[in-house]
């Protein structure tokens, strides 16, 4: 029963779907499509004028724009012999996102034909539960929509999370969706936390030229991966002039009214620059969604709970992408709504495998796919690794990227693969061989066995087998 609403008219009853996604991101998007392809009626609910939400418009695609302008920076300054390049002074950052518009309207336009095509009614408004099977859908120009359905799919991804004392104005002090609106590349940035999205954008904008000094509580960025990788980040990283700063607890951070953002930590230190971006995680987004009206809630950590068939504590209502919480890949995103798709409405689907590379597109990249060094030790005690360093690979040499490395965590036997881990660039390509070995429960010799292009970065994982086979046979050879 809608509250409020017992004399409503067949005239204006509201319109039914067998299911309604809301967001448009990669998640909601791939289980609208899905759901079609089932033969299915879907209403995909957005509130943007433009479909493919925060990932296609202020995170993923125009973070990896600039990120490749940054990489013709570097590399025009490292061939300073063929040509004398200097980065012009007060650089718009338009100039620097080249192409984006372009890049954002061949997607949306994709994106639309792929809606239409499948039969997909597209909402463009703001949606907001009047209880478990039925949205309010408040449109541009202020009119309201009920709409109803069997199974409902919240697929709106997540919001910048702002410690109370980061006054965020996205003007002088920025979050991770709005640091790309700035109109110059500043001279200074402050980078607030170690995670993904501060590794990525300290990296980016230190290559660019700009002095970044990162300040994160943790003693290294990027935690969750082995010591050896962050190592060549952070030494990457000083290298190109950037300043990391880790155990550091920040107690205030003010724009003095003049040129500089000032941040102070509670051991007396003083960092000042021009501007400051505050990375410190993500929230879901339910903003005005009202989930309560659904009898749903968050969990401690502002996110939505779900089980393994991505079903909230609603029956009727799952959740998929960045509004459930980590990995928050957009790969990832992209198979949990299709996987709560086909859970919603009765279709057959196996295991989401687990094995899902992460990438990280800093300056290095880096990425890593099954179990790191320290999580093989937990789990199976002995083990051996093996690793290749680029600069031992004639590609490495040719391209100028000798600070890079592969390593292979296979166990104390060194014969299976637990584990692939890579920090250089092309990282994020290059790890999906050692992905496929992984998924084929392959014998850690089929990267010697193997015959690769010379010269690759791939002949990494031969370099990187050849280690572990070595201390295999030298084990052996030693009772």
């Amino acid at each position: 029963m809608i509250t409020n609403n017992e004399n409503r008219t067949e005239a204006n009853a509201p319109r039914e779907f067998d299911l309604i996604v809301i967001g448009s991101g990669p998640s909601g998007q791939k289980a609208a499509v899905q759901a079609a392809k089932a033969k299915k009626t879907v209403a995909l609910v957005e509130r943007d004028r433009v479909l493919g939400g925060a990932c296609v418009h202020r995170g993923t695609i125009p973070s990896k724009t600039l990120r490749e302008n940054a990489l013709r920076v570097k590399h025009m300054r490292q061939n300073a012999e063929l040509s004398n390049f200097v980065l012009a002074e007060d650089i718009e950052m338009a100039t620097l996102i080249d192409r984006l518009d372009d890049v954002l309207a061949a997607h949306d336009s994709y994106m639309q034909r792929q809606i239409e095509r499948n039969g997909i009614e597209r909402v463009h408004g703001r949606a907001s539960f009047v209880d478990s099977k039925h949205l309010s859908i408040e449109k541009v120009r202020g009119e309201t929509e009920i709409l109803k359905a069997k199974k409902i799919i919240i697929a709106t991804g997540s919001l910048p999370r702002t410690p109370d004392n980061i006054p965020v104005d996205h003007e002088h002090i920025f979050d991770s969706d709005s640091i790309l609106s700035m109109l110059y590349l500043p001279s200074s940035l402050t980078v607030l936390g170690g995670g993904v999205i501060a590794s990525e954008y300290a990296s980016i904008f230190q290559t660019l030229g700009v002095k970044v000094t990162m300040i994160d509580r943790y003693p290294r960025p990027l935690g969750f991966l082995d010591a050896d990788l962050t190592e060549k980040f952070v030494n990457n990283f000083e290298s190109s002039g950037g300043t990391w700063m880790g155990q550091k607890n920040v107690t205030s951070v003010e724009w003095d009214g003049l040129a500089n953002v000032i941040t102070e930590c509670d051991d007396g230190t003083v960092v000042k620059s021009e501007k400051l971006l505050c990375a410190a995680g993500r929230l879901a987004n339910v903003n005005d969604l009202k989930i309560e009206n659904a009898g749903l809630t968050l969990n401690e950590r502002g996110l939505i709970s779900v089980n393994e068939d991505l079903r909230t504590e609603v029956d009727n209502i799952y959740a998929s992408g960045d509004v459930i919480g980590p990995p928050s890949l957009a790969s990832a995103s992209m198979e949990q709504g299709r996987r709560a798709s086909c859970n919603a409405l009765g279709i057959s689907v196996g295991d989401m495998n687990q094995l899902i590379p992460s990438g990280i597109y800093g300056i290095p990249e880096l990425s890593s796919v099954g179990l790191n060094e320290q999580q093989a030790k937990e789990k199976y005690g002995d083990i051996i690794v093996g690793k290749a360093l680029f600069e031992e690979v004639a590609r490495g040499q040719i391209s100028g990227l000798q600070d890079g490395m592969l390593k292979l965590v296979c166990d104390g036997d060194g014969q299976k693969i637990l584990g692939v881990m890579v920090v250089g660039e092309g990282a994020t390509e290059l790890v999906h061989i050692g992905q496929m070995a992984l998924l084929a429960n392959a014998n850690v010799d089929i990267f010697v066995e193997s015959i690769f292009n010379f010269p690759t970065l791939a002949e990494a994982y031969r370099v990187a087998a050849l280690a572990v086979i070595g201390q295999r046979t030298a084990a052996s050879n030693a009772f």
